[in-house]
């Protein structure tokens, strides 16, 4: 078999892999969109709201007019507020993907918020990223519509999904509250808070895994308690989903509940795409839960690695 033939082979079976993983998201996307649903519909009172508002997403964003005109506040923010650097462009794997990472910072992640318009930056819209966010977020009258036009949709398995499926890269933060509202003293380390969701949704999909690290956002806010206990006492969790309540150093408000929109203090984020990660795409692996359970750690352990690289680069302990 001469050369010609063994490459047109390669390209067939890659075609036909290609097929067979488009198929398995649809599928996923379809199956998740009807257990979402139901579970919506379960929810009742203030919860209840929350659900049904965030739920109304759709893959008609970003609204690239209207991104194009928050480069008059996001270019300043990240060339000279917050001196941003990004590594590993060249790591990336062909759409779509699921980036996974580390954020801080509440309600405004700026970490997170960095990496998307860095990805606009970079790709415009050739190449779209949809970033996540909480249902309590997603749920707030003026701050949800911003995420909406933004391209960002609620951290929920249907909308992502239905983004994967449609060819679209996504960006989760599978540690949620805990990782995002983690002390200060912790803002160095990759927590994912044992949530495991996102590999089999990976799996499901048929879509490699690229860990992002990232360094310095927790300087922005500097948390110093988590407070779960009021968090418990104010009853957040049946509410919002939200199992903290923290205090935090921010502007303009001295210290004082994390929630409050913020002015974020000034500091270095330092961020690096991380070696993809290829997984079983054969859907009976997403029950594994020994599979499952290695590539959880396989990536926490190349996020916590890269923000190790990025943290010994760190010139000052605060802000740089």
């Amino acid at each position: 078999m001469d050369e010609l033939q063994v490459r047109r082979r390669r390209s067939s079976a890659s075609t036909s892999t290609r097929g067979r993983r488009a198929t398995q998201a649809k599928r996923h996307a379809q199956q998740a969109k009807r257990k979402a649903a139901q579970r919506r519909e379960r929810q009742t009172g203030a919860a209840g709201w929350v659900a049904d508002r965030a739920s109304q997403w759709s893959l008609d964003g970003p609204d690239w007019a209207f991104v194009e005109r928050q480069k008059y506040l996001w270019n300043p923010l990240m060339d000279y507020w917050f001196r941003m650097e990004v590594d590993g462009w060249e790591k990336l794997p062909d759409p779509p993907a699921l980036l996974i990472g580390i954020h801080s910072g509440a309600p405004f992640v700026w970490d997170a918020w960095t990496v998307g318009v860095q990805w606009w930056r970079r790709f415009g819209d050739e190449r779209p990223l949809h970033g996540t966010a909480h249902d309590a977020l997603m749920a707030a009258p003026l701050l949800g519509g911003y995420f909406r036009k933004m391209g960002v949709l609620p951290a929920a398995p249907d909308s992502i999904t239905a983004a994967l499926a449609a060819g679209r890269d996504v960006a989760l933060w599978p540690g949620g509250e805990r990782d995002s509202l983690r002390t200060w003293r912790q803002r160095d380390q990759a927590v994912l808070a044992g949530r495991m969701g996102f590999l089999r949704l990976a799996i499901r999909s048929g879509v490699p895994i690229v860990p992002i690290a990232t360094v310095g956002g927790p300087d922005s806010m500097p948390v110093l308690a988590t407070g779960r206990r009021l968090a418990k006492l104010l009853a957040l969790d049946r509410v919002a989903r939200l199992k903290m309540f923290p205090i935090a150093v921010q502007a303009p408000w001295g210290v004082s509940p994390a929630l409050l929109p913020e002015i974020p203090l000034p500091t270095k984020i330092r961020t690096a795409f991380q070696d993809p990660i290829e997984l079983d795409h054969d859907p009976d692996r997403a029950d594994d839960e020994q599979y499952v359970k290695a590539r959880y750690r396989e990536v926490r352990d190349s996020i916590q690695a890269g923000m190790d690289a990025l943290a010994r680069r760190r010139r000052l302990p605060l802000f740089g």
